[in-house]
């Protein structure tokens, strides 16, 4: 049996600046859920992605941002663990943590948190540079990410840890 996990995917450490967080207060639509009222599983990616766009909009690393500088982040994992449904009607918060790392990549893990204090789903997603002309990835990190790593080690995201 695999164990879900509840308490990160990514390996950090205590010399690695802390995660930059952030929640989104949510509450699961009609048009989200199956038959039996409960969230289908094909919308738990979506809920990640408000997450991760709020996150990347107060980092200056959102879709605006990327386009802006001919970048490109495509998703190259998705890992979901479910743990508890969500149902029509019930109001969860989106937590999503972007971490730490030197490479030309973003690693961002997730959890889906019940009103009740209860882990509904956690999981990641793993990101990828790429220039948006050729389609050719980035070995190096790009300026933009380069950039957010600077401000974040300066301690500029305090508000996001």
């Amino acid at each position: 049996m695999v164990h879900r996990k509840k308490n990160g995917y990514f390996k950090q450490n205590d010399q690695m600046p802390a995660s930059l967080v952030v929640q989104v207060k949510r509450r699961v639509h009609f048009n989200e859920v199956d038959i039996m009222g409960i969230a289908w599983h094909g919308r738990y990616p979506v809920y990640f992605e408000e997450g991760a766009s709020e996150l990347g909009r107060l980092c200056g690393l959102s879709y605006k941002n990327f386009y802006e500088t001919n970048l490109r982040a495509p998703i190259v994992q998705l890992h979901i663990d479910y743990h508890l449904p969500l149902r029509l009607d019930e109001k969860f918060t989106i937590k999503a943590s972007l971490l730490w790392n030197e490479g030309a990549r973003l690693n961002t893990e997730y959890a889906l948190i019940k009103q009740d204090g209860n882990i509904a789903t956690t999981g990641y997603t793993v990101q990828m540079f790429i220039d948006a002309d050729s389609g050719e990835p980035y070995l190096n990190s790009p300026i933009i990410w380069e950039q957010c790593r600077k401000r974040w080690k300066a301690g500029e995201f305090s508000c996001l840890q």
